[in-house]
């Protein structure tokens, strides 16, 4: 499949949000939440007034002319928080676009991003039932919290 990634323009930030609910891991057989989850304060800290701080980067994946996925970071107090100076990430693909390689591209074109304004490193939040938990391994993050359900991961560029 030909697609394109690309830094997301400002004007197309309002997507997040709907790239923030395809985010959300539903496992099988479990209905998927309201749309409106999304205005919970522990979820809009990854898109409210995103755009206004120096760590806030996002990237879209495009197929002709129409979005597809996106991943973005920002140092924010989010499940996946490390400190304050560690970018959280977050990436979502449209369901019939996953499993072809675009959400790996992403991610490298992001870590490479960061890379270059000077991020050593970069942590997300991952469900363990979630498939992409393997993706994450495999382009080089670790496990170094774990609860019940989840786990936070890292990526550091000294291992890399």
């Amino acid at each position: 499949m030909e697609y394109t990634i690309r830094e997301m323009k400002v004007e197309e930030y309002p997507l997040l949000s709907n790239f923030l609910y395809e985010a959300i891991f539903i496992p099988n057989g479990i209905a998927p939440p309201p749309k409106n989850i999304i205005a919970s304060p522990e979820l809009q800290v990854y898109v409210e007034h995103f755009g206004a701080l120096k760590d806030d980067f996002a990237l879209v994946a495009e197929v002709g002319e129409k979005i597809v996925g996106a991943v973005w970071a920002r140092i924010m107090n989010d499940y996946g928080h490390i400190d304050d100076k560690t970018p959280s990430l977050a990436i979502s693909l449209y369901k019939e676009y996953r499993s072809q390689g675009i959400g790996t591209e992403m991610m490298k074109e992001m870590l490479s991003l960061l890379k270059t304004h000077g991020y050593k490193r970069v942590s997300l939040s991952v469900q363990k039932a979630n498939y992409a938990a393997e993706m994450y391994r495999k382009i080089g993050f670790e496990i170094v919290k774990a609860n019940e359900d989840e786990w936070i991961m890292l990526w550091h560029e000294d291992r890399h």
